[in-house]
């Protein structure tokens, strides 16, 4: 396992984006920093902001062993000690689990384990006023089965043990808690009997009710039937206590007489005071209510929209919010106009009572279904975010930074598969809920409707339906055939015409259990939305390496074949596969049509073994393939690499897992560190993933899409040989991509500095670096892949090389450029740093020749632009050297121009012989021009011991010498220059021009213009004439001041 954590510990992920915020229920803020907030992501940790809401840090990486958090709670009276309750209790159809509790004590910086794992969806998390380590957890419990670990727990002795205080039976959780503020051993808890199944959700029953306890928990009573509230089943219920009034108890229910409920003595009696539906809408879902600290009047309920009243109940007004479907509020009791709220878009801080909200596009937690990419350079990479659009981020942008203005949607909706023409990446088909189904041109930039069966849904039980579509139902073009289109409801459909006739090729493949077909909701309120249409056709693949070689796995546990393109099918579902479960992911081998791999989960009965199956003869047998994946670690994706037969990805509820063996073992590659620049894949559910040439794309549900730029460590990390000092990797195509423009960014560590993206800025954050350095990390956009030829090398054993080079060469063995431990590695940016120390490092060469020399000190007017850089190498094969003790190890690859430029290799082999003639002119003038000052610097130095001598005569003719040193140099360089603007004072000299040259042919990749070939020959003339002079100019200072000094008996100059 330690070589395994080696790889993980070396590999670079990147987070690409898209920065939009996904689903967030629960918020705190902190009662004396003003500007200091926390939001737990549904599926990413656990996020902070200390300036407002302007960013947001997650807080929780490397500590959560989940990623799902359903409360936060800062402790008032220690504001540094945080609580995180993990597992959301909107329990919607995409719902994941939680592992219990988690505690920080120094304000978000780490956190500790406090146990409660069973519970597994947590709704509130209270902490006593004045006392941190008294805390109350409201746990709802299992969403998908009864069990009894739920209820009310409390722990005195800040989560070291737990005490279960409140329990009703094993199908009702607590889903709301509320303490006096004024009395904390009152408090009123809700309790909630709700269930998901696979077909169904049920939301009420004769557990749910209120309770309330005067002692801290110790005692209960039950509120439920008191007079005023509604008779009857009851479902999900959210109570508050008014601070400011405490016999001022709020309660909206779930109920045939529901609404909201008013208590004015501590809950004996209540009032029903509006029984407007907006305050109650898709109940399982919301319930939500905030009494204000201050005024008895004010009361908030959150769902949909955000509703606030100032007349005890009596009506309400609607405040905007950047993103609808709203959770959690928390109010600061010394000023309720500051307040955060947690929505499906994410966390919102408002210093104005609600009128202004920060923005919820500076949070990467955007949950998305699948991840499809397409055949553009740089390649654009799709999915669907649950409660927002589809989306389309590119991989690279030219902006320097992946930004909104480079996203945009390709139609479909929140929940859809989405396939992109490989032919015209234009054309994208994408999906949604509710049958629904696009063409999208991103020419014209319209959608066209070409829903299979465009019957609405809604409002129907699936029993209702001529087809039966799921809330994400595949959508699939032909790897063979562009025009051949298929999609999957309970039978496979295929169009050849871009979606404007749809055929049937096959009959119901799923098993269509009556029982599993009716309406959804119940008993007190329907929600037939299509989430729970069930007996569907949830995975769909054909063999890339055989067409018609067709593969389809239903939601209720069956999977057919057909080998003639859907003429016929057979049933292969494996008898190893348990009744009913979920088969997530069909993956047809590109390496055999006769494999395939499966991925199928049962968490919505209650089941979180991982289930994986291989056949290798088309479903006749089958294998499974868990060894190696924790037993409560359901997987939901899988996918063969293109390239290396038997290599697997496999995306589970926590993260990433890796088989070099088709599956017979697997390793964990997520999770570990971040450290020297390199980030770690988070712990987060990855619901799809996909490789591209040579990279690895994962589309997370909680943490948007990340990538991992460079599968060669982990393709041949099996290959490695033992006993070696060192394994150099493959080396992927390099292409000669511009580096956007950009200013210079901040190193002061814990300021924010932005980075003009084109039109608009990215904000980012200056962190401190392992190797004493810094290191800028983006807030608000995505990560650009690092620009030139990636080196991964793998040092084993358990002591730092001695020795250690890379070096870089011409296929003709030609050496461009070498770095060695010997340099001075504070001088090179991070990417291009040695590391000697055991473990696998990856090395960034930016692919260019070695630099001109530099004049310190002295600035180049540099008005049109240009450096002292060395240009990037020509299209070409190139070889990479590493040296490592007596051991060399090399690998060859190639330097591609980008696929976008008109120009031809053999133009960008003229430009990049300009530049060094360019360089090497411009590193001559430098050179002599340093020689010279070399020279005056022992002139200065004698003079003084002269005149300390009395040999006024000799230094009088010292200071004439080094006066026409010093003229003949400011005919080649400007030293009065010293910054930019001061070219506007002093005309810059022939190095400036020179370097200015640079910047003009290194502009964009294309052939040198001829004027470009005249300017240089007519700067290098005017160049090599003042070299000429300078030279003989130091030929005869130095050769009289040596005649005269020698007559003085003083050592010779020069």
């Amino acid at each position: 396992m330690a070589d395994i954590r080696t790889l993980v510990e070396g590999l670079h992920w990147r987070q690409a984006g898209p920065f939009r915020g996904g689903r967030s229920v629960a918020v705190a803020g902190h009662t004396s920093q003003p500007l200091t907030y926390y939001f737990g992501a549904c599926s990413g940790g656990v996020w902070k902001t200390e300036d407002g809401g302007a960013s947001w840090l997650n807080v929780s990486d490397g500590y959560f062993r989940t990623a799902s958090v359903g409360a936060v709670a800062v402790a008032e009276s220690a504001p540094n000690v945080v609580y995180a309750g993990m597992g959301e209790a909107c329990i919607r159809g995409n719902v994941t689990h939680g592992d219990g509790v988690y505690r920080s004590d120094d304000a978000g910086e780490s956190w500790r384990h406090l146990g409660l794992e069973s519970t597994l969806h947590i709704a509130r998390v209270r902490v006593h006023p004045h006392n941190a380590d008294l805390v109350y957890v409201a746990a709802f419990g299992h969403a998908f089965g009864p069990h009894e670990d739920r209820g009310v727990y409390r722990s005195a002795d800040g989560g070291a043990t737990w005490d279960k205080v409140l329990y009703r039976d094993e199908r009702t959780g607590a889903c709301d808690l509320s303490m006096d503020a004024t009395n904390p051993r009152t408090l009123y808890a809700a309790m909630w009997e709700a269930q998901r199944s696979p077909w169904s959700l049920v939301s009420g029953g004769p557990g749910s009710g209120i309770f309330k306890t005067t002692d801290g928990g110790d005692t209960w009573v039950e509120l439920t039937d008191n007079p005023g509230l509604p008779k009857g089943l009851k479902g999900r219920i959210g109570i508050a206590v008014s601070p400011a009034r405490p016999q001022r108890v709020w309660a909206i229910v779930e109920s045939k007489e529901g609404g909201l409920f008013r208590s004015d003595n501590g809950g004996d009696t209540w009032t029903r005071v509006n029984d407007n539906p907006d305050l109650r809408q898709r109940p399982w879902y919301y319930m939500h209510i905030f009494a204000d600290p201050v005024d008895p009047d004010t009361v908030y309920v959150l769902n949909l929209g955000m509703w606030k009243s100032v007349d005890a109940g009596s009506s309400f007004t609607e405040i905007p919010t950047p993103h609808g479907d709203n959770h959690d509020l928390w109010i600061d009791p010394a000023n309720t106009k500051r307040m955060v709220e947690a929505n499906d878009g994410g966390g919102c801080v408002s210093f104005d009572g609600g009128v202004t909200w920060s923005s919820i596009y500076n949070q990467p937690t955007a949950q998305l279904y699948h991840v499809i990419t397409d055949t553009q350079f740089p390649y654009r990479i799709y999915g669907a975010q649950q409660d927002n659009t589809t989306i389309t981020i590119p991989s690279y942008s030219d902006r320097g930074a992946i930004t909104e203005d480079d996203t945009w949607p390709v139609g479909g909706g929140e929940s859809g598969y989405i396939a992109v023409r490989p032919d015209n990446p234009d054309i994208v088909y994408a999906g949604s809920y509710a049958t629904r189904m696009t063409r999208y041109d991103h020419g014209s930039r319209q959608q066209v409707d070409i829903t299979v069966w465009p019957e609405d849904p809604i409002g129907y039980g699936a029993e209702s339906m001529k087809y039966r579509f799921q809330w994400t139902f595949p959508i699939v073009l032909s790897p063979h055939d562009p025009d051949v289109l298929y999609v999957t409801g309970n039978h496979v459909f295929r169009s050849t015409n871009g979606g404007q006739e749809f055929v049937p090729i096959s009959p119901d493949l799923t098993r269509g259990d009556p029982e599993t077909l009716g309406p959804s909701g119940g008993p007190i309120t329907k929600d037939n939305v299509s989430t729970e249409f069930y007996g569907t056709i949830f995975a769909f693949a054909e063999s890339p390496a055989q067409q018609g070689v067709l593969w389809a796995g239903s939601d209720d546990g069956r999977i057919n074949v057909s080998r003639d393109g859907g003429g016929s099918w057979t049933d292969v579902t494996p008898s190893e596969l348990p009744d009913w479960s979920l088969i997530s992911i069909i993956d047809a081998s590109p390496h055999d049509p006769a494999t395939a791999w499966v991925a199928a989960t049962r968490y919505k009965l209650d089941d979180f073994r991982p289930y994986l199956l291989r056949t290798t003869d088309y479903g006749a047998t089958w294998q499974m393939i868990v060894n190696g994946i924790p037993d409560d670690d359901f997987t939901r994706v899988i996918h063969e690499d293109p390239l290396v037969k038997g290599l697997l990805y496999v995306g589970s509820e926590t993260g990433l897992h890796v088989s070099w063996d088709a599956g017979s073992s697997w390793h964990r590659l997520s999770g570990g560190s971040s450290s020297n620049g390199r980030r770690a894949l988070p712990v987060v559910p990855i619901h799809d993933l996909i490789v591209h040439g040579d990279d690895l794309i994962i589309g997370t549900h909680g943490r948007s899409f990340w990538v991992l730029d460079d599968l060669a460590p982990i393709r041949d990390w099996q290959q490695r040989r033992a006993g070696e000092p060192a394994t150099l990797f493959p080396i992927q195509t390099a292409y000669r991509i511009q580096a956007p423009p950009s200013w210079g960014l901040p190193n002061t560590v814990g300021y924010k500095g932005y980075l003009t993206t084109g039109g608009s800025q990215a904000m980012g954050i200056v962190r401190a670096a392992e190797d004493g350095g810094t290191r800028f990390e983006l807030l608000d956009a995505g990560e650009n892949p690092a620009i030139g030829a990636s080196i991964y090398y793998d040092l084993p054993g358990d002591k730092p090389a001695e020795t250690l080079a890379l070096s870089f060469w011409t296929a003709g063995g030609e050496l461009i450029r070498r770095f060695s431990l010997a340099d001075d590695q504070s001088k090179q940016p991070a990417e291009m740093r040695l590391r000697a120390e055991p473990g696998l490092h990856r090395f960034v060469w930016n692919m260019r020749h070695p630099d001109a020399t530099r004049i310190e000190g002295a600035a180049l007017s540099l008005y049109w632009g240009g450096s002292t850089i060395g240009p990037v190498v020509a299209p070409g094969t190139y070889v990479a050297r590493l040296e490592v003790g007596d051991k060399e190890y090399r690998q060859a690859f190639a330097v591609e121009r980008d696929p976008r430029v008109d120009a031809t290799d053999e133009d960008l082999v003229a430009q990049c012989q300009l530049l060094l003639q360019i360089r090497d002119k411009l590193g001559a003038v430098h050179d002599a021009v340093l020689a010279s000052r070399r020279l005056r610097e022992q002139i200065t130095a004698w003079s003084a011991r002269l005149d300390n001598a009395g040999n006024e005569n000799l230094v009088s003719a010292l200071g004439q010498a080094s006066e026409r040193l010093l003229v003949t140099e400011g005919e080649l360089v400007e030293s009065r220059s010293k910054g930019a603007a001061d070219s506007f004072n002093f005309p810059p000299k022939v190095n400036s021009k020179l370097a200015s040259l640079q910047g003009t042919v290194a502009y964009g990749d294309s052939r040198p213009p001829q004027q470009t070939y005249d300017v240089y020959e007519f700067l290098a003339a005017q160049a090599d004439a003042n070299l000429t002079v300078l030279a003989k100019v130091v030929d005869e200072v130095t050769g009289d001041l040596n005649l005269r000094i020698a007559e003085a008996g003083i050592p010779a100059l020069g």
